[in-house]
């Protein structure tokens, strides 16, 4: 690439061309912080004039006040200042910071040329950065830190331009300059996914005692899915005393979500050695426990993700990471009032505030119990202390909160969020079309999905069991049949065994038990309990004994423990009057050691959630609960002569 031009031209705004400096300043109404000096005085600006005029430069200046700042300086010869230059420049775009640089200053050293590599970096303008490096060089002025940061930023995508810099960065010795191969590092790993080169530049650098290379690589390896170098490289920077930041840990959480389960046992018991350690503990225990607590969730272990918890310090729990390990194990292992209490205890500690993704796990307990009132707050909360726009521009939490709207029989406010929404992904769309099709409003999830396509969406597999689930609690076989068909013939998409068992279960509720039973009998897959379930419900609908009877053999036969399958087999036996099967059938259910599952029921009061089981006593004004409704029983035993 060529440097540029060495000619030196008069220049000004394209405005202020033909304007002498004095007129370029009388031409506009000057900002009243200007400097007042007499237009004659010949005299160069002292140090402290020189710094007064620099901090005009500063924040954001409308456009003209800047042209009538710059004719200011360049009329009492200014502009020579470094200073003054860089930030002059810094306003400009492009085109008129290029021209300041280079043809109004007479011996810029490399802080003007810094700020022009950077407004041509802002503006994408690679081969323009590297003229300017190449003129720079020519001058025998050397770039610093500063320099290669802003030419990284402009070509963090482009690999060869990487290449290129690095080159560069070796050819002038600043390969021992921490923060130049800690940026470097960073568009390896981070920006063009290069582990190899991140790996191999982390490897040889002399200084290593930086937190943010470390993050960057395992930031990189997140990424990239390689869950095992990340814990690698996690328990060697602990067993280097370095401390991880919050960037760190929230890229080792992510890479933990990958793991799978045989993965997660040995981890834990890597990383609970490591705690066994007392100096350890100390310095890092608090980061690994954090670990700890969401591997331990993720793998069931809910009771040892608590006491893990317990154990990290009150400084440890200042930050959010831990809180929302625990929370989202709880929620994701079926503890919904567990994980809701975690979170008012966080509320209460002064010291640690909910993020994002705290919000999205609460939210996601609501919706499990059904606290429209506590899921509004949040909602509520994070629209007047979260970021601006959250609400409009995170897709997870809106998500979140459409899922919970839509659980809790808010249709309205579900598809308030939704349509505020900004940028809006097939999963946004999924959320939305399956709460309508919970809520019966099936046709209009078939509307939605046709609106997909003006948003340059693409349906997933996610999506048709969304549609599936529309017509199947709206009765819509003959749109049901259709979508079913689309799904292989015209969006290539191979139904799961989910979706078999949703289109079965369709055709089974409308009455086509048949055609349900033919579907099951010739399915790539082998029917599970779902299938049979939904087969057997059907039978249960509309009457079919002998078929419920089969359906039950094999219901049984997949699924021995599920008293689902009894109780449905003996509604249809009583809706037949076979009083001795149903007998018989209960018998052979205590026989076999089988239970049914009890009932659970939650109100909200006053913000407090009560939780009710069928069979339990547990409820601390359980007494008084069952004296009212024995009140209610007489009262409704009376004779109607009253009224």
């Amino acid at each position: 690439m060529k440097p540029w031009p060495s000619k030196r031209v008069p220049f000004f705004p394209a405005c202020l061309t033909a304007l002498t400096p004095k007129r370029c300043y009388l031409a506009f109404d000057a900002p009243r912080n200007l400097p007042s000096f007499s237009s004659s005085s010949s005299v160069s600006p002292n140090l402290n004039f020189n710094l007064n005029l620099a901090t005009l430069l500063q924040g954001h200046i409308p456009h003209y006040h800047l042209l009538q700042i710059h004719a200011h300086i360049y009329r009492l010869g200014a502009h020579q200042d470094s200073l003054i230059a860089t930030r002059l420049i810094g306003h400009y775009s492009s085109r008129y910071a290029i021209r300041v640089l280079l043809y109004q200053l007479q011996n810029p050293d490399i802080f003007p040329f810094n700020a022009a590599i950077r407004v041509l970096a802002r503006e994408g303008l690679l081969s323009d950065c590297f003229s300017l490096l190449n003129t720079l060089k020519q001058r025998s002025l050397s770039p610093n830190d500063f320099t290669f940061s802003f030419l990284l930023k402009s070509c963090s995508g482009n690999s060869q331009c990487v290449k290129q810099i690095h080159t560069h960065i070796v050819q002038l010795g600043f390969v021992t300059n921490s923060s130049v191969c800690n940026g470097l590092l960073a568009v390896y790993a981070r920006g063009l996914k290069d582990m190899v080169s991140a790996r191999n530049l982390f490897d040889e650098m002399p200084e290593k005692s930086t937190v943010c290379s470390w993050t960057s690589l395992i930031a990189g390896y997140a990424q990239s899915g390689q869950t095992e170098r990340v814990l690698q490289l996690f328990c060697s920077m602990v067993d280097a005393k370095l401390l991880p930041e919050d960037d760190t840990m929230v890229n080792v959480l992510s890479a933990c979500s990958k793991l799978k389960v045989i993965q997660i046992k040995e981890w834990v018991t890597i990383l609970s050695r490591l705690t066994g350690n007392d100096d350890f503990k100390i310095i890092s225990g608090d980061f690994v426990n954090t670990v700890l607590v969401y591997l331990c969730g993720k793998w069931g272990r809910i009771d040892k993700s608590r006491e893990i918890f317990d154990d990290i310090s009150a400084n440890g729990k200042r930050s959010v990471l831990p809180w929302n390990s625990l929370i989202n194990a709880y929620v994701q292992n079926g503890y919904p009032m567990e994980a809701l209490s975690l979170f008012r205890t966080m509320m209460e500690n002064p010291h640690s505030r909910p993020n994002h993704v705290t919000m999205v796990s609460v939210i996601s307990a609501c919706a499990q119990i059904g606290d429209l009132e506590l899921g509004s707050w949040v909602h509520e909360y994070m629209k007047d202390r979260g970021s601006k726009g959250i609400l409009e521009s995170n897709t997870f939490l809106a998500t979140a909160l459409i899922d919970m709207y839509c659980k809790c029989g808010s249709l309205d406010r579900a598809k308030e969020v939704f349509d505020r929404v900004v940028s809006r992904d097939v999963v946004l769309f999924n959320a939305m079309a399956m709460g309508l099709a919970t809520n019966g409003e099936g046709e209009e999830a078939l509307r939605l999905f046709s609106k997909m396509d003006q948003f340059g969406l693409c349906p997933n597999a996610g999506t048709f069991l969304a549609l599936l689930s529309a017509c199947n609690h709206s009765g819509l076989i003959d749109e049901g049949r259709q979508i079913f068909q689309d799904m292989t013939s015209f969006f290539c998409i191979a139904p799961s065994l989910e979706h078999y068992a949703c289109y079965i279960d369709l055709l089974a509720r409308v009455g086509h038990v048949e055609e349900a039973f033919e579907v099951a009998s010739s399915m790539p897959f082998e029917p599970n309990n779902f299938v049979w379930g939904a087969l057997l419900g059907g039978c249960l609908l509309h009457s079919r004994v002998e078929l419920a009877e089969s359906i039950y053999r094999r219901l049984k036969e997949v699924d021995p423990e599920n008293s689902a399958s009894y109780v449905m087999l003996s509604n249809v036996f009583a809706v037949d009057r076979r009083w001795s099967d149903v007998s018989a059938l209960r018998w052979f259910m205590r026989e076999r050691g089988v239970k049914k599952q009890p009932g659970h029921s939650w109100i909200s009061i006053n913000g407090v959630v009560h939780e009710f089981q069928v069979g339990s006593a547990s409820h601390p004004h359980i007494h008084a609960i069952y004296e009212t409704l024995n009140g209610l029983v007489k009262e409704m035993k009376v004779p109607s002569l009253r009224w």
